[in-house]
């Protein structure tokens, strides 16, 4: 099954000796007045990807991301960076429905789980790196940061969700934030900040889930230009699923000389021209990591090994059992830690309780929260080439 519209199509994501947890997992969702991610997910719906896997999903496209370093003005640096974010929406948010049939969901993160990755460099684009730490489990937060040193081209963000459930669907508040941070060829740096999209889970009642992108995000440059995402659903801007239009505008107007329309899965283009945008229907590149005997304990895959070899292969009993050890294991680390008096020390990143960045950028645009925390990368790793 494709990650075209499911509202109408019954879908086979739910196996027949599975149907009775899927009914007992959509009572028990909505059953629930507040946040869903204490939730516990029949194996079956589970991906076998944890979630601090997915800032991979921003660089899938590392051409794009290098591409930033080369534009000659603030308003081309403007338009690269708003061509590379929509681009790296499918990977974001379709990805799994197309591989497997719906959304699935992914697995909840221990508290500093880690994962390392990186794309090489290709006809001079520069190798692009990866940091990725787990630093809340209650509620689940992932830090990260991307770097393509070589182009001088830095993003750190982290992310964390709040769900619950509404007219049938699953309603996502993405919470935090990220920014870029591009060196300029005569010195300085240009910043961009970058909010998150709201997600709706629908396909929900056919056992079919898929995500839907709404409302409104934004990336503000310390230029001042600024980008303004709508994101909507079939039946308004294009009557297509997937839809989204972005307006740029220059400093000190909301006017938008430029608008930029068609679906983030598929293809879009200058409103103005019909000009080509973005196309992510052909291949996109997977991180490449370490083989899993060269991990540690700690990194995401070598983790999730058995978890994730028995969703892919149909063994949920397995894949059960394995969760549950990894799950049992934490909550006695922490039972120790709090018998001991001790707590859980980051390896990667410092938190801070408000991001200076993020408050004098927000302040261009009135983001709503007017300040919002953030993880600082210690610069304490090196991937190796």
């Amino acid at each position: 099954m494709t990650d075209t519209p499911k509202g109408d199509v019954v879908g086979e994501a739910v196996p027949a000796a599975q149907k009775s947890s899927w009914a007992s997992f959509l009572k028990s969702i909505a059953s629930v007045s507040g946040d869903l991610s204490s939730l516990t997910a029949p194996p079956f719906i589970l991906s076998g990807i944890s979630l601090t896997e997915f800032p991979a999903y921003w660089c899938e496209r590392p051409e794009l991301f290098s591409d930033i370093a080369d534009a000659k003005d603030e308003e081309s640096r403007s338009i690269a960076v708003l061509k590379w974010f929509i681009s790296t929406l499918k990977s974001q948010y379709t990805s799994r429905n197309e591989k497997l049939g719906s959304e699935k969901k992914p697995l909840n993160p221990v508290l500093g789980e880690l994962f390392y990755g990186s794309w090489p460099d290709i006809n001079g684009r520069g190798q692009t790196n990866l940091l990725v730490e787990q630093v809340s489990h209650h509620p689940p937060i992932t830090a990260f940061y991307i770097e393509n040193p070589s182009k001088g081209i830095y993003l750190r963000g982290h992310n964390a969700q709040k769900t619950s459930f509404s007219g049938g669907s699953i309603i996502v508040k993405q919470i935090g934030h990220a920014v870029l941070t591009v060196d300029l060829p005569g010195g300085g740096k240009e910043e961009f900040l970058i909010t998150l999209p709201r997600l709706r889970i629908d396909g929900l009642w056919y056992g079919s889930p898929y995500i839907e992108l709404t409302e409104t995000s934004y990336i503000q440059s310390s230029t001042g230009w600024l980008s303004t995402i709508e994101y909507k659903g079939k039946g308004y801007f294009s009557g297509k699923s997937h839809s989204f239009k972005a307006g740029l505008s220059p400093p000190g107007t909301l006017a938008a000389r430029h608008t930029f329309e068609g679906t983030w899965h598929q293809t879009s283009r200058d409103a103005a021209t019909g000009a080509l945008f973005t196309d992510v229907t052909g291949p996109k590149e997977e991180v490449a990591v370490r083989a899993l005997d060269a991990q540690s304990e700690w990194e995401s895959r070598r983790l999730w090994r058995g978890v994730a070899t028995g969703i892919r292969e149909g063994d949920f009993d397995t894949a059960s059992r394995e969760k549950s050890k990894i799950e049992n294991e934490q909550r006695q680390r922490r039972k120790d830690e709090a018998a001991a008096g001790t707590k859980w020390e980051l390896k990667h990143f410092d938190h801070i309780d408000s991001d200076p960045v993020y408050e004098r950028l927000g302040k261009l645009f009135k983001a709503n929260p007017p300040t919002e925390d953030a993880y600082v990368y210690r610069h304490n790793y090196v991937l190796e080439p």
